[in-house]
Order: C-alpha cells, then sequence, then structure tokens
C-alpha cells in the first residue's frame, strides 16, 4: 500500500454510509464553491476563482491560489521574497491535501519558487508523503522545477539589518502563513499551505505549515481546516486535525475552531504568549474562524464574492 493512501484507507475506513453531523445528515453543498483563505491575500482567492469558473478541482484551485503568493515577490511570506533564516538563506515549507485524502509535503526545500506544486508532485508521483531539504530539491528538479534565487533585494537588507541585533521575532511579527480550504462545484473540498517560515529562525526549523494534522488536515466527509500563527504549538495539539474531527462530533466550524484553541489556552494556564488562528470549511459549505490574540484578518469567497473578515482574538478583552 502507498503510504500517501494509508490516509485514505483509515479515512474510508471510519466513513459511515451516510454523512452525519450530530443525529442529522449533513447535507453536501454543490454547485456553490467556497474558499476559505488565511490573512489578506486577495491575489490567492482570485487566482482559485479562475480555475473554479473553469469547473476545475478544488486541488487545481488550492495550488493556483497559493502559486499566487509564492510569486509574489512583494510579499515576505511564501515563495520568492520570503525571509530568511538566521544564515540567510530561504528555506520553504508546503502541503497539499486533496478530497481523496491523498496527501503531500516538502520542507526545508530551498531555491524553488512553488513549493506547494512540488508537494502536489510528491502526493501524485511518488509513494511518499513528504520529501525534506536536498533530497525534496532534487525531486523538484527531476519534475523540471528550475533553481531559482528566492532571496530578494529587500529581503537581504532586512536579514543584514536583523543581524545588528539578532532579536528574536516571533511568526507574527514577520510573516502570515498562506494556507486555503476550497470545496469546487461538486462539494469536494481540498486544501493547501504555503510558507517560508518564521524569520531568522534556526537552520533546519520547519513549522507546522507542511506537516498533515497539523498545519492542514481534509477530510472529504466532514470538512477541513488549516493553520497559522505558531507552528510549534501548533504541532503539539495537531490543531487542524482536532477541528475536524470536532466537527465531526457536532461542532460548527467556527465552534471547531475555538474549542482547539481553548485546549491550547488551558495548556498554558490560561495565558499563551504567542498567536494561533484556523480556519475552517464544513461539508455544507459553513465556514469559520478563531484565533487567540489580537485579530485575525481572513478572505471568504462564496456566490462568487470575496469578502474580508476579521474576527477578535479570544484572550482579548
Amino acid at each position: 500500500m502507498k503510504r500517501r493512501d494509508f490516509f485514505k484507507a483509515g479515512l474510508i475506513g471510519a466513513t459511515l454510509p451516510a454523512l452525519t453531523f450530530g443525529n442529522s445528515e449533513l447535507k453536501r453543498n454543490q454547485n456553490n464553491p467556497v474558499i476559505i483563505t488565511t490573512h489578506n491575500f486577495p491575489k490567492a482567492n482570485a487566482a482559485a476563482i479562475e480555475v473554479l469558473k473553469k469547473y476545475g478541482s478544488s486541488m487545481d484551485a488550492a495550488e493556483a491560489g497559493c502559486r499566487a503568493i509564492e510569486a509574489d515577490e512583494n510579499n515576505s511570506n511564501a515563495g520568492i521574497g520570503s525571509l530568511p533564516d538566521e544564515d540567510g538563506r530561504v528555506t520553504l515549507d508546503s502541503c497539499v491535501m486533496d478530497s481523496s485524502g491523498n496527501c503531500g509535503s516538502v520542507a526545508f526545500l530551498q531555491n524553488i519558487a512553488h513549493p506547494v506544486s512540488v508537494a502536489r508532485k510528491v502526493m501524485e508521483d511518488t509513494k511518499h508523503v513528504m520529501l525534506v531539504g536536498r533530497g525534496a530539491k532534487k525531486f523538484a528538479i527531476s519534475k523540471g522545477f528550475k533553481h531559482t534565487n528566492l532571496l530578494t533585494k529587500e529581503g537581504r537588507n532586512a536579514w543584514m539589518e536583523w543581524k545588528k541585533t539578532r532579536k528574536e521575532m516571533t511568526p507574527h511579527d514577520t510573516h502570515d502563513t498562506c494556507s486555503t480550504l476550497i470545496q469546487d462545484h461538486k462539494g469536494d473540498i481540498s486544501g493547501a499551505c504555503t510558507t517560508g517560515g518564521w524569520a531568522y529562525k534556526m537552520h533546519g526549523r520547519v513549522g507546522d505549515s507542511p506537516l498533515i494534522g497539523a498545519g492542514l488536515f481534509v477530510d472529504n466527509n466532514i470538512g477541513g481546516a488549516a493553520a497559522t500563527g505558531l507552528g510549534e504549538e501548533v504541532i503539539k495539539s495537531s490543531g487542524s486535525f482536532l477541528v475536524v474531527e470536532l466537527m465531526r462530533q457536532g461542532y460548527d466550524p467556527a465552534s471547531a475552531c475555538k474549542e482547539a484553541l481553548d485546549r491550547v489556552i488551558r495548556a498554558h494556564n490560561g495565558s499563551p504568549d504567542f498567536q494561533i488562528c484556523y480556519i475552517a470549511l464544513r461539508k455544507d459549505g459553513e465556514v469559520g474562524a478563531a484565533c487567540l490574540k489580537w485579530a485575525f484578518p481572513h478572505l471568504v469567497t462564496m456566490k462568487g464574492k470575496t469578502t474580508l473578515r476579521s474576527i477578535k482574538g479570544m484572550l482579548v478583552k
């Protein structure tokens, strides 16, 4: 059995004959595509919409959305232009998960502009789920991806300035992960995450974004969830998987995100000093989001209209 099919087999084995939500049947949203993306990344939603207009799949749309952000040199969040690590090297993480439970991931990938597309190639063209570092780059080159300098002049200047003090930064200070969940015309849900990671991080650090179940999880019979924020804390709670499982138990998307975060709050004695944000998309087309601190902007596209929403952090008084 292919390793990526292990996830698929597990999901199928756990699926009931009918979609259930609490004690009632959860109806499938069809012919009404839905997109929810972390933060204010209008290019991501716009690119995904173009795919969906042509009745493309949710996986195609999610990849297109993330690629739009990776290609934008004017942002420091993913792909070209991402802020480097402490050694001045740009390292990228990404993962994808489709409506059939297949998934692919790359981590600590250097000099490749579109890690989300490499992650999809891992999913579709190998027996594996994750490739990292030199192996991931070697695979990408073998699939036709080009060696690309990802460190822009602006990124290098920012790194040189940071080296003067080597002040420890937080993900909230320096970048926003692009995570997107999409439901297509057929009602199928897929998702993708892409990031340049924590700016000026230790060389070799990997966060939650390439980890299935942490940065992203999709169960097409229930819904999907994705994360942004301090990846180390998302990993500890298998955050995105937890949100989907809470929706399986009967929580609506927003409540599932809040409950997952409430467990983080309790684990840190009521006062975590970091940010985590979740987005969720349920099979019936309902979306939700939640965050710990400050506020969390996110983009939602429904019925062809994209709206920037913002929610207040659970710990904001």
